[in-house]
């Protein structure tokens, strides 16, 4: 890793456009992990993937390292799971946790066209089912109900 080189900074370029992208889509909407969250666990993954593949010896496995990230991003999105009221909130954003650091690892990878395509893929999945779900009542029955929806349903006939 050498930030005089071009393959650095597109490396840094292309964290921070995916991490923008999906953050920008959770910031909009009130969510936890926004745009900053959301490039941070994106360019931190594919920092340590890429320190990790720099360090080659024999005694080192790549792998590990993204073992190791897997682990602690979990407890990164556990964090931002709350029980309230009866249900659980926070879910879709502890699993968007997850994907920003996969996807970090895949630039760590120096795969930056992949990486796009899985930003861009996940924020069609936020924006197009939250679109559906505005759409289709059936869509927000149970723990997908909106507080509107939900007193409805409560209201005594």
């Amino acid at each position: 890793m050498d930030v005089t080189t071009l393959s650095f900074w597109e490396m840094i370029g292309v964290a921070v456009l995916c991490g923008g992208a999906i953050g920008l889509e959770r910031q909009i909407r009130g969510k936890p992990a926004g745009i900053r969250t959301s490039i941070l666990i994106c360019l931190g993954t594919s920092l340590f993937i890429s320190l990790g593949i720099d360090a080659v010896g024999e005694n080192t496995d790549t792998t590990r390292v993204l073992g190791q990230v897997i682990t602690g991003i979990g407890f990164l999105g556990g964090g931002v799971i709350i029980a309230r009221e009866g249900r659980i909130e926070g879910a879709t954003s502890a699993a968007v946790i997850w994907v920003l650091a996969a996807i970090g690892a895949v630039i760590g990878f120096e795969k930056y066209a992949e990486a796009m395509v899985l930003a861009f893929l996940t924020v069609s999945v936020l924006v197009g089912l939250g679109i559906l779900e505005g759409k289709y009542r059936i869509l927000r029955k149970g723990v997908h109900a909106r507080r509107k929806d939900q007193q409805d349903l409560d209201r005594p006939c």
